[in-house]
Protein backbone atom coordinates (compact mmCIF):
# COMPACT_ATOMS: atom_id res chain seq x y z
CA UNK A 1 0.00 0.00 0.00
CA UNK A 2 2.83 2.39 0.84
CA UNK A 3 4.44 1.72 -2.52
CA UNK A 4 1.16 2.41 -4.38
CA UNK A 5 0.68 5.63 -2.44
CA UNK A 6 4.23 6.67 -3.30
CA UNK A 7 3.67 5.90 -7.01
CA UNK A 8 0.48 7.94 -6.96
CA UNK A 9 2.23 10.95 -5.42
CA UNK A 10 5.10 10.60 -7.89
CA UNK A 11 2.73 10.51 -10.87
CA UNK A 12 0.71 13.42 -9.52
CA UNK A 13 3.84 15.54 -9.14
CA UNK A 14 4.70 14.96 -12.80
CA UNK A 15 1.85 17.29 -13.70
CA UNK A 16 4.00 20.07 -12.20
CA UNK A 17 6.85 19.46 -14.65
CA UNK A 18 7.66 22.54 -16.79
CA UNK A 19 6.54 22.99 -20.42
CA UNK A 20 3.54 20.67 -20.22
CA UNK A 21 1.20 23.51 -21.13
CA UNK A 22 -1.30 22.36 -18.51
CA UNK A 23 -0.51 24.02 -15.15
CA UNK A 24 -1.32 27.62 -16.09
CA UNK A 25 -4.72 26.72 -17.53
CA UNK A 26 -5.55 24.46 -14.61
CA UNK A 27 -4.75 27.28 -12.19
CA UNK A 28 -6.86 29.68 -14.28
CA UNK A 29 -9.79 27.24 -14.06
CA UNK A 30 -9.33 26.93 -10.29
CA UNK A 31 -9.26 30.71 -9.97
CA UNK A 32 -12.45 30.84 -12.02
CA UNK A 33 -14.18 28.43 -9.65
CA UNK A 34 -13.04 30.57 -6.70
CA UNK A 35 -14.33 33.77 -8.34
CA UNK A 36 -17.67 32.14 -9.21
CA UNK A 37 -18.11 31.06 -5.60
CA UNK A 38 -17.03 34.49 -4.39
CA UNK A 39 -19.64 36.14 -6.63
CA UNK A 40 -22.40 33.96 -5.22
CA UNK A 41 -21.20 34.76 -1.71
CA UNK A 42 -21.27 38.50 -2.40
CA UNK A 43 -24.81 38.28 -3.79
CA UNK A 44 -25.84 36.46 -0.64
CA UNK A 45 -24.02 38.91 1.63
CA UNK A 46 -21.54 36.33 2.84
CA UNK A 47 -19.37 37.33 5.78
CA UNK A 48 -16.39 35.08 5.14
CA UNK A 49 -15.59 36.83 1.86
CA UNK A 50 -16.38 40.32 3.06
CA UNK A 51 -12.84 41.50 2.62
CA UNK A 52 -12.81 40.34 -1.01
CA UNK A 53 -16.10 42.15 -1.55
CA UNK A 54 -14.62 45.42 -0.26
CA UNK A 55 -11.56 45.08 -2.51
CA UNK A 56 -13.70 44.51 -5.61
CA UNK A 57 -15.87 47.45 -4.72
CA UNK A 58 -12.76 49.60 -4.56
CA UNK A 59 -11.55 48.28 -7.91
CA UNK A 60 -14.90 49.03 -9.56
CA UNK A 61 -14.87 52.51 -8.00
CA UNK A 62 -11.43 53.29 -9.46
CA UNK A 63 -12.43 51.93 -12.87
CA UNK A 64 -15.85 53.57 -13.16
CA UNK A 65 -15.70 56.49 -10.74
CA UNK A 66 -18.68 55.21 -8.76
CA UNK A 67 -19.35 52.33 -6.43
CA UNK A 68 -22.23 49.89 -6.99
CA UNK A 69 -25.32 50.59 -4.95
CA UNK A 70 -25.93 46.96 -3.95
CA UNK A 71 -23.97 43.74 -3.62
CA UNK A 72 -26.00 41.91 -6.30
CA UNK A 73 -24.46 43.63 -9.37
CA UNK A 74 -21.03 43.15 -7.83
CA UNK A 75 -21.69 39.43 -7.27
CA UNK A 76 -22.94 38.96 -10.83
CA UNK A 77 -19.86 40.72 -12.17
CA UNK A 78 -17.53 38.49 -10.13
CA UNK A 79 -19.39 35.30 -11.10
CA UNK A 80 -19.27 36.14 -14.82
CA UNK A 81 -15.50 36.63 -14.61
CA UNK A 82 -15.27 33.28 -12.85
CA UNK A 83 -17.33 31.46 -15.51
CA UNK A 84 -15.18 32.91 -18.29
CA UNK A 85 -12.02 31.86 -16.47
CA UNK A 86 -13.35 28.32 -15.91
CA UNK A 87 -14.27 27.96 -19.58
CA UNK A 88 -10.97 29.26 -20.93
CA UNK A 89 -8.89 27.33 -18.38
CA UNK A 90 -10.48 23.93 -18.92
CA UNK A 91 -10.72 24.36 -22.71
CA UNK A 92 -7.06 25.24 -23.08
CA UNK A 93 -5.98 22.53 -20.61
CA UNK A 94 -7.90 19.82 -22.51
CA UNK A 95 -6.57 21.14 -25.83
CA UNK A 96 -3.01 20.80 -24.53
CA UNK A 97 -3.61 17.21 -23.45
CA UNK A 98 -5.43 16.22 -26.66
CA UNK A 99 -2.86 17.82 -28.94
CA UNK A 100 -0.13 15.83 -27.18
CA UNK A 101 -1.98 12.49 -27.41
CA UNK A 102 -3.68 12.98 -30.80
CA UNK A 103 -1.68 15.59 -32.70
CA UNK A 104 -3.33 14.80 -36.04
CA UNK A 105 -6.92 14.50 -34.80
CA UNK A 106 -7.20 17.37 -32.32
CA UNK A 107 -9.94 19.06 -34.33
CA UNK A 108 -11.86 15.79 -34.76
CA UNK A 109 -11.88 14.69 -31.12
CA UNK A 110 -15.44 15.90 -30.47
CA UNK A 111 -16.71 14.13 -33.59
CA UNK A 112 -14.92 10.93 -32.57
CA UNK A 113 -16.36 11.06 -29.05
CA UNK A 114 -19.86 11.83 -30.31
CA UNK A 115 -19.77 9.05 -32.91
CA UNK A 116 -18.48 6.44 -30.48
CA UNK A 117 -21.14 7.25 -27.91
CA UNK A 118 -23.82 6.71 -30.56
CA UNK A 119 -22.21 3.53 -31.86
CA UNK A 120 -22.13 2.05 -28.36
CA UNK A 121 -25.92 2.25 -28.35
CA UNK A 122 -26.22 0.37 -31.66
CA UNK A 123 -27.56 -3.18 -32.05
CA UNK A 124 -25.49 -6.24 -31.27
CA UNK A 125 -24.76 -8.00 -34.54
CA UNK A 126 -22.81 -11.25 -35.02
CA UNK A 127 -21.46 -11.98 -38.51
CA UNK A 128 -20.21 -15.45 -39.43
CA UNK A 129 -18.08 -16.39 -42.41
CA UNK A 130 -14.69 -15.64 -43.91
CA UNK A 131 -12.93 -14.28 -46.96
CA UNK A 132 -13.29 -10.79 -48.39
CA UNK A 133 -17.09 -10.85 -48.19
CA UNK A 134 -17.10 -10.85 -44.40
CA UNK A 135 -14.64 -7.96 -44.11
CA UNK A 136 -16.66 -5.95 -46.66
CA UNK A 137 -19.79 -6.41 -44.58
CA UNK A 138 -18.00 -5.30 -41.41
CA UNK A 139 -16.88 -2.08 -43.11
CA UNK A 140 -20.51 -1.17 -43.68
CA UNK A 141 -21.89 -2.30 -40.32
CA UNK A 142 -19.30 -0.44 -38.25
CA UNK A 143 -20.95 2.84 -39.34
CA UNK A 144 -24.09 1.75 -37.46
CA UNK A 145 -22.74 0.08 -34.33
CA UNK A 146 -19.55 -0.90 -32.54
CA UNK A 147 -21.30 -3.88 -30.92
CA UNK A 148 -20.03 -6.18 -33.67
CA UNK A 149 -18.68 -9.70 -33.38
CA UNK A 150 -17.05 -11.53 -36.28
CA UNK A 151 -16.78 -15.32 -36.02
CA UNK A 152 -14.23 -16.41 -38.61
CA UNK A 153 -13.38 -19.73 -40.22
CA UNK A 154 -9.94 -21.20 -39.46
CA UNK A 155 -9.79 -24.00 -42.03
CA UNK A 156 -7.64 -22.09 -44.54
CA UNK A 157 -4.61 -24.08 -45.71
CA UNK A 158 -3.38 -22.02 -48.66
CA UNK A 159 -1.15 -18.99 -49.24
CA UNK A 160 0.59 -17.17 -46.41
CA UNK A 161 -1.94 -18.42 -43.85
CA UNK A 162 -1.36 -22.04 -44.87
CA UNK A 163 2.42 -21.68 -44.64
CA UNK A 164 2.26 -20.17 -41.16
CA UNK A 165 -0.20 -22.85 -40.10
CA UNK A 166 2.07 -25.68 -41.22
CA UNK A 167 5.38 -24.14 -40.15
CA UNK A 168 4.39 -22.57 -36.80
CA UNK A 169 1.38 -24.65 -35.83
CA UNK A 170 -0.86 -21.59 -35.37
CA UNK A 171 -4.35 -21.01 -36.69
CA UNK A 172 -4.46 -19.43 -40.16
CA UNK A 173 -4.50 -15.64 -39.60
CA UNK A 174 -5.58 -14.42 -43.07
CA UNK A 175 -9.35 -14.06 -42.60
CA UNK A 176 -8.86 -12.79 -39.06
CA UNK A 177 -6.47 -10.13 -40.39
CA UNK A 178 -9.03 -8.91 -42.94
CA UNK A 179 -11.67 -8.53 -40.23
CA UNK A 180 -9.30 -6.64 -37.94
CA UNK A 181 -8.52 -4.20 -40.73
CA UNK A 182 -12.20 -3.73 -41.56
CA UNK A 183 -13.14 -2.94 -37.93
CA UNK A 184 -10.35 -0.42 -37.31
CA UNK A 185 -11.04 3.30 -36.95
CA UNK A 186 -7.77 3.98 -38.74
CA UNK A 187 -8.62 1.57 -41.55
CA UNK A 188 -6.41 3.11 -44.25
CA UNK A 189 -3.32 2.89 -42.08
CA UNK A 190 -4.19 -0.65 -41.00
CA UNK A 191 -4.81 -1.76 -44.57
CA UNK A 192 -1.48 -0.42 -45.87
CA UNK A 193 0.36 -1.92 -42.92
CA UNK A 194 -1.35 -5.30 -42.62
CA UNK A 195 -1.77 -5.99 -46.34
CA UNK A 196 1.85 -5.38 -47.32
CA UNK A 197 3.33 -8.53 -48.87
CA UNK A 198 6.98 -9.41 -49.17
CA UNK A 199 8.08 -10.17 -52.72
CA UNK A 200 11.57 -11.54 -52.14
CA UNK A 201 13.57 -13.64 -49.73
CA UNK A 202 12.37 -16.19 -47.21
CA UNK A 203 9.33 -14.05 -46.41
CA UNK A 204 8.11 -14.01 -50.01
CA UNK A 205 4.34 -14.35 -50.17
CA UNK A 206 3.76 -13.50 -46.52
CA UNK A 207 1.72 -10.44 -45.54
CA UNK A 208 2.98 -8.25 -42.72
CA UNK A 209 -0.36 -8.55 -40.92
CA UNK A 210 -0.19 -12.34 -40.90
CA UNK A 211 3.35 -12.23 -39.52
CA UNK A 212 2.37 -9.74 -36.82
CA UNK A 213 -0.56 -11.87 -35.67
CA UNK A 214 1.64 -14.97 -35.75
CA UNK A 215 4.32 -13.19 -33.72
CA UNK A 216 1.82 -12.00 -31.11
CA UNK A 217 0.26 -15.46 -30.89
CA UNK A 218 3.73 -16.94 -30.33
CA UNK A 219 4.60 -14.25 -27.77
CA UNK A 220 1.46 -14.77 -25.68
CA UNK A 221 1.21 -18.48 -26.35
CA UNK A 222 -2.41 -17.99 -27.38
CA UNK A 223 -3.86 -17.08 -30.78
CA UNK A 224 -6.83 -15.18 -29.34
CA UNK A 225 -4.63 -13.10 -27.02
CA UNK A 226 -2.64 -12.06 -30.07
CA UNK A 227 -5.87 -10.89 -31.74
CA UNK A 228 -6.91 -9.01 -28.60
CA UNK A 229 -3.54 -7.21 -28.52
CA UNK A 230 -4.09 -5.92 -32.06
CA UNK A 231 -7.64 -4.91 -31.12
CA UNK A 232 -6.44 -2.75 -28.23
CA UNK A 233 -3.77 -0.99 -30.27
CA UNK A 234 -6.10 -0.05 -33.14
CA UNK A 235 -9.30 0.58 -31.11
CA UNK A 236 -11.50 -1.76 -33.13
CA UNK A 237 -15.26 -1.25 -33.37
CA UNK A 238 -16.00 -4.84 -32.42
CA UNK A 239 -14.48 -8.23 -31.63
CA UNK A 240 -13.04 -10.99 -33.80
CA UNK A 241 -13.10 -14.64 -32.74
CA UNK A 242 -12.00 -17.81 -34.52
CA UNK A 243 -14.86 -20.31 -34.82
CA UNK A 244 -12.64 -22.73 -32.87
CA UNK A 245 -9.14 -22.65 -31.41
CA UNK A 246 -8.46 -26.23 -32.53
CA UNK A 247 -6.56 -27.13 -35.67
CA UNK A 248 -9.23 -28.37 -38.07
CA UNK A 249 -9.14 -29.74 -41.60
CA UNK A 250 -12.01 -29.12 -43.99
CA UNK A 251 -13.08 -32.07 -46.09
CA UNK A 252 -15.80 -32.75 -48.64
CA UNK A 253 -17.67 -35.67 -50.12
CA UNK A 254 -18.57 -35.23 -53.77
CA UNK A 255 -21.72 -36.49 -55.45
CA UNK A 256 -19.76 -39.39 -57.00
CA UNK A 257 -18.55 -40.53 -53.58
CA UNK A 258 -15.04 -39.07 -53.84
CA UNK A 259 -13.69 -37.67 -50.56
CA UNK A 260 -11.21 -34.77 -50.62
CA UNK A 261 -9.49 -32.96 -47.74
CA UNK A 262 -8.12 -29.46 -47.36
CA UNK A 263 -9.82 -26.15 -48.01
CA UNK A 264 -7.84 -25.53 -51.19
CA UNK A 265 -8.83 -28.94 -52.55
CA UNK A 266 -12.50 -28.33 -51.70
CA UNK A 267 -12.42 -24.94 -53.39
CA UNK A 268 -10.92 -26.44 -56.55
CA UNK A 269 -13.09 -29.57 -56.54
CA UNK A 270 -14.27 -30.82 -59.93
CA UNK A 271 -17.71 -32.18 -59.27
CA UNK A 272 -20.81 -31.27 -57.27
CA UNK A 273 -20.24 -31.19 -53.52
CA UNK A 274 -22.61 -33.40 -51.52
CA UNK A 275 -21.47 -32.39 -48.05
CA UNK A 276 -18.52 -30.93 -46.18
CA UNK A 277 -17.11 -31.94 -42.80
CA UNK A 278 -14.43 -31.01 -40.28
CA UNK A 279 -11.72 -33.16 -38.77
CA UNK A 280 -11.85 -33.47 -35.82
CA UNK A 281 -15.65 -33.34 -35.84
CA UNK A 282 -15.89 -32.68 -32.09
CA UNK A 283 -14.08 -29.30 -32.12
CA UNK A 284 -15.36 -26.72 -29.66
CA UNK A 285 -16.21 -23.02 -30.09
CA UNK A 286 -14.88 -20.21 -27.94
CA UNK A 287 -17.05 -19.26 -24.91
CA UNK A 288 -16.83 -15.60 -25.96
CA UNK A 289 -18.34 -16.43 -29.34
CA UNK A 290 -21.21 -18.31 -27.70
CA UNK A 291 -21.87 -15.40 -25.37
CA UNK A 292 -21.96 -12.99 -28.31
CA UNK A 293 -24.58 -15.19 -29.99
CA UNK A 294 -26.66 -15.26 -26.80
CA UNK A 295 -26.70 -11.46 -26.63
CA UNK A 296 -27.11 -10.83 -30.37
CA UNK A 297 -29.92 -8.82 -31.91
CA UNK A 298 -29.08 -10.18 -35.37
CA UNK A 299 -26.99 -13.06 -36.75
CA UNK A 300 -25.66 -12.79 -40.32
CA UNK A 301 -24.24 -15.67 -42.36
CA UNK A 302 -21.97 -14.57 -45.21
CA UNK A 303 -21.45 -13.20 -47.70
CA UNK A 304 -18.70 -15.59 -48.70
CA UNK A 305 -17.92 -18.92 -50.27
CA UNK A 306 -20.66 -21.33 -49.26
CA UNK A 307 -18.57 -24.44 -48.65
CA UNK A 308 -15.24 -22.90 -47.62
CA UNK A 309 -16.22 -19.74 -45.70
CA UNK A 310 -19.76 -20.06 -44.30
CA UNK A 311 -20.40 -23.75 -43.65
CA UNK A 312 -17.04 -24.52 -41.93
CA UNK A 313 -18.12 -22.26 -39.06
CA UNK A 314 -21.51 -23.95 -38.81
CA UNK A 315 -19.86 -27.38 -38.63
CA UNK A 316 -18.53 -26.43 -35.19
CA UNK A 317 -21.31 -28.10 -33.22
CA UNK A 318 -21.50 -25.65 -30.34
CA UNK A 319 -21.91 -22.70 -32.71
CA UNK A 320 -24.56 -24.43 -34.79
CA UNK A 321 -26.55 -25.46 -31.73
CA UNK A 322 -26.32 -22.00 -30.17
CA UNK A 323 -27.63 -20.30 -33.33
CA UNK A 324 -30.64 -22.64 -33.24
CA UNK A 325 -31.18 -21.95 -29.57
CA UNK A 326 -31.11 -18.14 -29.47
CA UNK A 327 -34.04 -15.92 -30.40
CA UNK A 328 -32.08 -13.52 -32.62
CA UNK A 329 -33.12 -13.73 -36.31
CA UNK A 330 -30.59 -15.34 -38.65
CA UNK A 331 -30.08 -13.81 -42.12
CA UNK A 332 -28.17 -15.56 -44.88
CA UNK A 333 -26.59 -13.19 -47.43
CA UNK A 334 -26.43 -15.17 -50.67
CA UNK A 335 -23.54 -14.80 -53.09
CA UNK A 336 -24.09 -12.74 -56.23
CA UNK A 337 -22.11 -15.05 -58.53
CA UNK A 338 -21.50 -18.79 -58.61
CA UNK A 339 -18.00 -20.04 -57.82
CA UNK A 340 -16.32 -22.36 -60.33
CA UNK A 341 -15.92 -25.89 -59.01
CA UNK A 342 -17.74 -25.09 -55.77
CA UNK A 343 -21.25 -23.86 -56.59
CA UNK A 344 -21.59 -24.40 -60.34
CA UNK A 345 -25.18 -23.81 -61.54
CA UNK A 346 -26.39 -23.05 -57.99
CA UNK A 347 -29.51 -20.94 -57.47
CA UNK A 348 -30.34 -19.04 -54.28
CA UNK A 349 -32.48 -21.99 -53.18
CA UNK A 350 -29.55 -24.37 -53.79
CA UNK A 351 -27.34 -22.29 -51.48
CA UNK A 352 -30.03 -22.35 -48.81
CA UNK A 353 -30.64 -26.09 -49.30
CA UNK A 354 -26.95 -26.76 -48.60
CA UNK A 355 -27.25 -24.91 -45.27
CA UNK A 356 -30.43 -26.83 -44.42
CA UNK A 357 -28.72 -30.14 -45.27
CA UNK A 358 -25.85 -29.39 -42.90
CA UNK A 359 -27.69 -27.53 -40.11
CA UNK A 360 -31.30 -28.65 -40.28
CA UNK A 361 -34.57 -26.87 -40.97
CA UNK A 362 -35.58 -23.61 -39.29
CA UNK A 363 -31.96 -22.53 -39.07
CA UNK A 364 -32.17 -19.46 -41.33
CA UNK A 365 -35.03 -16.96 -41.02
CA UNK A 366 -34.35 -14.68 -44.01
CA UNK A 367 -32.34 -14.94 -47.24
CA UNK A 368 -31.09 -11.66 -48.69
CA UNK A 369 -30.15 -11.68 -52.39
CA UNK A 370 -29.17 -9.10 -54.98
CA UNK A 371 -31.70 -7.96 -57.60
CA UNK A 372 -29.69 -5.29 -59.39
CA UNK A 373 -28.84 -5.98 -63.01
CA UNK A 374 -25.16 -6.68 -63.62
CA UNK A 375 -23.46 -4.86 -66.54
CA UNK A 376 -23.16 -7.08 -69.60
CA UNK A 377 -19.41 -6.55 -70.08
CA UNK A 378 -18.79 -7.84 -66.55
CA UNK A 379 -21.03 -10.86 -67.12
CA UNK A 380 -19.09 -11.75 -70.27
CA UNK A 381 -15.77 -11.47 -68.46
CA UNK A 382 -16.97 -13.64 -65.57
CA UNK A 383 -18.47 -16.18 -67.98
CA UNK A 384 -14.97 -16.80 -69.33
CA UNK A 385 -14.11 -17.99 -65.80
CA UNK A 386 -17.26 -20.16 -65.57
CA UNK A 387 -18.88 -17.84 -63.05
CA UNK A 388 -22.52 -16.82 -63.54
CA UNK A 389 -25.20 -14.86 -61.63
CA UNK A 390 -26.98 -16.68 -58.81
CA UNK A 391 -30.66 -16.62 -59.79
CA UNK A 392 -33.40 -16.74 -57.21
CA UNK A 393 -37.14 -17.24 -57.01
CA UNK A 394 -39.17 -16.43 -53.92
CA UNK A 395 -41.36 -19.55 -54.13
CA UNK A 396 -38.36 -21.93 -54.13
CA UNK A 397 -36.83 -20.26 -51.09
CA UNK A 398 -40.12 -19.90 -49.21
CA UNK A 399 -40.87 -23.57 -49.90
CA UNK A 400 -37.96 -24.24 -47.53
CA UNK A 401 -39.68 -22.18 -44.83
CA UNK A 402 -37.50 -19.08 -45.18
CA UNK A 403 -38.46 -15.51 -46.06
CA UNK A 404 -36.92 -14.25 -49.32
CA UNK A 405 -35.81 -10.62 -49.73
CA UNK A 406 -34.25 -9.09 -52.86
CA UNK A 407 -32.48 -5.73 -52.74
CA UNK A 408 -29.88 -3.74 -54.63
CA UNK A 409 -26.68 -4.69 -52.80
CA UNK A 410 -24.35 -4.77 -55.82
CA UNK A 411 -21.09 -2.94 -56.31
CA UNK A 412 -20.03 -3.47 -59.90
CA UNK A 413 -16.80 -1.75 -60.87
CA UNK A 414 -13.89 -3.90 -61.97
CA UNK A 415 -15.24 -6.88 -60.06
CA UNK A 416 -18.66 -8.03 -58.92
CA UNK A 417 -19.13 -7.92 -55.17
CA UNK A 418 -21.45 -6.77 -52.42
CA UNK A 419 -21.52 -3.05 -51.71
CA UNK A 420 -20.58 -2.52 -48.05
CA UNK A 421 -22.85 0.46 -47.47
CA UNK A 422 -25.93 -0.90 -49.24
CA UNK A 423 -25.64 -4.33 -47.69
CA UNK A 424 -25.24 -2.96 -44.17
CA UNK A 425 -28.19 -0.62 -44.66
CA UNK A 426 -30.46 -3.44 -45.85
CA UNK A 427 -29.47 -5.66 -42.93
CA UNK A 428 -30.26 -2.92 -40.43
CA UNK A 429 -33.61 -2.39 -42.14
CA UNK A 430 -34.34 -6.10 -41.86
CA UNK A 431 -33.41 -6.03 -38.19
CA UNK A 432 -35.75 -3.09 -37.67
CA UNK A 433 -38.65 -4.93 -39.29
CA UNK A 434 -38.00 -8.16 -37.40
CA UNK A 435 -37.87 -6.48 -33.99
CA UNK A 436 -40.85 -5.91 -31.64
CA UNK A 437 -42.20 -2.35 -31.52
CA UNK A 438 -40.47 -1.45 -28.26
CA UNK A 439 -37.08 -2.47 -29.58
CA UNK A 440 -37.75 -0.70 -32.89
CA UNK A 441 -37.98 2.55 -30.94
CA UNK A 442 -34.60 1.83 -29.36
CA UNK A 443 -33.05 1.36 -32.79
CA UNK A 444 -34.46 4.66 -34.02
CA UNK A 445 -33.08 6.35 -30.91
CA UNK A 446 -29.57 5.13 -31.74
CA UNK A 447 -29.72 7.25 -34.94
CA UNK A 448 -29.65 4.32 -37.30
CA UNK A 449 -32.62 5.36 -39.36
CA UNK A 450 -32.32 9.12 -39.13
CA UNK A 451 -28.74 9.17 -40.35
CA UNK A 452 -28.38 6.17 -42.65
CA UNK A 453 -31.75 5.07 -43.94
CA UNK A 454 -33.53 8.28 -44.86
CA UNK A 455 -31.94 8.70 -48.30
CA UNK A 456 -33.62 5.66 -49.89
CA UNK A 457 -36.89 3.87 -49.24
Amino acid sequence: MKRKAGDFRSNALKWLYPNLGVKRWFLLAVLGIFLFAAGLSVMNYGVALGYLEVQFREMVYHLTGSAPRTAVPMGIFISIIGIVAIFIGFKRMLSSIISALLPDDEGKIVDVMYTRQHLRRGPKIVVIGGGTGLSALLRGLKEYTCNLTAIVTVADDGGSSGKLRHEMGILPPGDVRNCLVALADTENIMEHLFSYRFNTGTLKGHSLGNLLIAGLADTFGDFQKGIESVSKVFALRGNVYPSTLEQVILGAELADGTVIKGETAVRDAEGRIKQVFLEPSDCHPMPEALKALEEADLIVLGPGSLYTSVLPNLLVEGLRDKIKEVSAPCVYVCNIMTEPGETDDYTVADHLQAIVDHCGANFVDVVLANNREIPQELLERYAQQDSFPVNGEARNVEWLGVKYVERDVLQADDIIRHDSTRLARELVRLLFRLKPMGEQIALVDSYLLSQKLRDES
